[in-house]
């Protein structure tokens, strides 16, 4: 097998080349992980035009909707907007979708699975821990590995009115879908091996399916472009500092946070900074307007929506990023910044928590708002009257992140192909 590519089955139902978050993701695992192997994708129709601009020559299945789920998914969109997405509501209703993707490919594949066409069957999207995957049960002779899924994490007890706030009230369908959803329990007993994307989700399916230490892993979810590992230490600063925050703008990114910190600094540091948030959502204007009622608009603008592409720009401009996301699964952004060479302040609940050490930046504990604004602000004053503490962990960071370079990350899952298919001879 050593001198042989792999035959892999990857089934990546959320994978677009143009999107953002899982669907992002998704197709960054398979673009590094064909690299290596002999890859057949199956993903859901809607990504097709996207992927073809970039990999029509590959070898490529698209599973088409219905026009019932169509149309259904078109309902599903109005009854879950209101002014924000309701997205415990979202999943939820929006799993008959999945349920018939997830049909079709086990139709299409069963009997190729079942002669053993392919080394390894990889169900990569979506990445909640809660999606069935009926092709598992031909995995007969063939490895089936499940992952990395991510999810779950709770919103902390300090934050009841942001969670409040994002509907956290109908997570209780979570539970709920366990139980109820066809072939769930068994994709999860029948998988050679679960990547968990967090040590929250570990933990979690740990206690779910009580898992050996051989059947579950820590993989975590995220990985970073080789594009954006770019670093150069930037020449000795000027006074002024350059914070930044990049992502939504709703309740529990923590954009706010960022904003109440700012008015918490002494003056004299409050003179050297500048804060530009690159992103928009449903609380731009009131973020906006809060900016003026504490009189930071001088040293607070908004650059709106920025494509994703574009957004290294503002990373290589700036010295510090502040992101106190309190309830984040993937947390791409942080990888960004880190990338970049930028010291990071965080919320340790979720994945960014466990990618900030003390060498690299500050992860907060999430105690109540009150305690992670102060804390926020306490830290961008360290970091603001220190410039050797900045170029440390600037240089940390970026030595950190290598390991997330898709690439590595590609070569890592190529790896436990391998050693999964040593313990099926």
């Amino acid at each position: 097998m050593a001198n042989k590519k792999l035959k892999v089955l990857l089934i990546v139902e959320q994978c677009n080349p143009e999107g953002f978050s899982v669907p992002l993701e998704g197709y960054n695992y398979y673009k590094a992980i064909s690299e290596i192997a002999d890859v057949t994708l199956v993903t859901h129709g809607r990504n097709e035009k996207t992927i073809q601009k970039i990999a029509a020559h590959k070898d490529v299945v698209y599973i088409h909707e219905s026009n019932f789920s169509g149309k259904y998914h078109s309902l599903v969109e109005k009854l879950t907007y209101r002014g924000r997405v309701n997205w415990p509501l979202y999943n939820a209703l929006s799993y008959p979708i999945y349920a018939e993707f997830n049909h079709k490919v086990y139709q299409k594949f069963k009997n190729k699975v079942r002669r053993g066409d392919y080394d390894i069957v990889h169900a990569l999207t979506p990445m909640m821990p809660r999606y069935p995957v009926k092709i598992a049960r031909e995995c007969k002779n063939t490895p089936f590995i499940l992952g990395p899924v991510n999810g779950g994490v709770p919103f902390p007890s300090g934050f009841q009115e942001v969670a409040k706030q994002e509907s956290a009230h109908f997570n209780f369908l979570r539970a709920v879908g366990r139980y109820l959803i066809p072939g769930y329990v068994d994709t999860y007993k029948k998988a050679d091996k679960v990547l968990a994307g967090s040590t929250f989700t570990l933990k979690l399916l740990k206690s779910l399916f009580k898992f050996s230490e051989d059947n579950i892993e820590l993989f975590y979810e995220n990985g970073i472009s080789s594009n954006f590992i770019n670093y150069k230490p930037k020449p000795q600063q000027s006074e002024k500092i350059n914070l930044l925050f990049v992502g939504r703008l709703v309740p529990y990114k923590g954009a706010d946070m960022v904003i109440e910190a700012l008015a918490q600094l002494e003056q004299s540091i409050r003179e050297r900074v500048l804060l530009t948030i690159v992103g928009d959502g449903s609380e731009k204007a009131s973020l906006e307007l809060r900016v003026k009622e504490l009189n930071l608009s001088n040293i607070v603008q908004f650059a709106g929506w920025v494509p994703q592409h574009k957004t290294v720009e503002y990373y290589r401009r700036a010295d510090i990023f502040c992101f106190p996301s309190v309830r984040e699964f993937g947390g791409a952004v942080v990888l960004e910044a880190m990338a970049c060479g930028l010291p990071c302040i965080v919320v340790n609940n979720g994945g960014i928590g466990e990618y900030v050490t003390e060498k690299t930046g500050f992860s907060i504990e999430p105690i109540s708002k009150e305690y992670v604004i102060k804390e926020v602000s306490d830290k961008i004053s360290i970091l603001a009257k220190n410039q050797k503490i900045i170029t440390e962990m600037s240089t940390q960071a970026v030595e950190r992140i290598k390991e997330f370079e898709w690439g590595n990350k590609a070569n890592q899952i190529i790896n436990l192909y391998q050693d999964m298919l040593s313990k099926y001879k």
